[in-house]
């Protein structure tokens, strides 16, 4: 592997200047026109109501299967007991009493995540959460993976709980990229030997591709791309080899970068932009 140049998509800041600028783009602080067509993506056939739930922004696969197991999802009145009974439409569900709205067409957003924010709806202890953050009048909004408390960058959102999940999942494919300032001694021979994976305290890590940036004494920026996204696997990976990471940030997921975006800022990605990706994820 040869060493490439620093990545063009990296956040600036006055106290770290570490990237270069990229392309400036129109920033949304507020919610989006209304488009001229606000009808849902259709699939023929019936579907299982946890699909349905999904597709209409309730929340995802995941989050609406533990929703019936709470006993919180209704159809007509009886209460579901499973989420694999076929449905055609949305008609007579509800959840906590009250009808499903019928979903609008999938919206995808880029957010800058601040450091020191959880990726949670909200959280016990009283810390602030990426909801504080966003714009008021977004429509419902669900991440897409998380970023744990201390890592900053690129955290995309969406209103379709089943476009969540086909992001999320490993066999989908889709990268991530981040890059972390650490401190410790490594070699870009060491990193290499990522590319064939790594198992660490019993947990498997598949194929990452890394790369040493450059060093300024025993501080170095590592960049890393992933597709499993497993829980702090960057930092565990890096923790591996003795380094210790001082800041992490996602720069990439899929096609979609971080650029040169505010950090609080969000901007709605382009319908053209969105629906070429979602073609080419098959």
């Amino acid at each position: 592997m040869t060493t490439r140049r620093p990545p063009k998509n990296t956040p600036r800041s006055p106290a770290d200047r570490e990237a270069p600028k990229g392309r400036r783009a129109a920033r949304v602080a507020a919610p989006p026109r209304k488009p001229k067509v606000d009808e849902p993506e259709r699939e023929d056939g019936p579907q299982r109501i946890a699909k349905l739930l999904a597709r209409a922004g309730v929340g995802s696969r995941r989050d609406v299967e533990r929703m019936v197991e709470e006993g919180r999802i209704a159809l007509n009145g009886e209460v579901v007991v499973h989420p694999a009974p076929l449905l055609t439409s949305l008609e007579g569900l509800t959840v906590d009493g009250n009808p499903v709205a019928k979903p609008v067409s999938t919206r995808l957003y880029r957010f800058h995540k601040p450091a020191g924010c959880l990726t949670a709806a909200r959280d016990p202890k009283g810390r602030k959460t990426i909801y504080d953050l966003l714009p008021k009048g977004l429509p419902r909004l669900m991440p897409v993976g998380r970023l744990d408390y201390n890592t900053e960058g690129l955290l995309l959102l969406t209103n379709d709980g089943e476009f969540k999940r086909q992001l999320e999942l490993p066999a989908s494919g889709v990268e991530r990229t981040y890059r972390a300032r650490a401190f410790g001694d490594i070699s870009q021979t060491q990193l290499e030997e990522l590319a064939m994976g790594i198992t660490i305290d019993g947990v498997t890590y598949g194929k990452i591709d890394a790369n040493l940036e450059r060093r300024t004494g025993r501080n170095q920026w590592v960049e890393m791309t992933l597709t499993e996204g497993k829980n702090r696997e960057v930092r565990k990976v890096l923790e591996h080899f003795g380094l210790q990471v001082s800041r992490l940030i996602r720069t990439r997921y899929g096609q979609f970068t971080l650029e040169d975006l505010a950090i609080g800022e969000v901007e709605l990605v382009a319908r053209d932009e969105l629906f070429q990706f979602r073609r080419r994820m098959g």
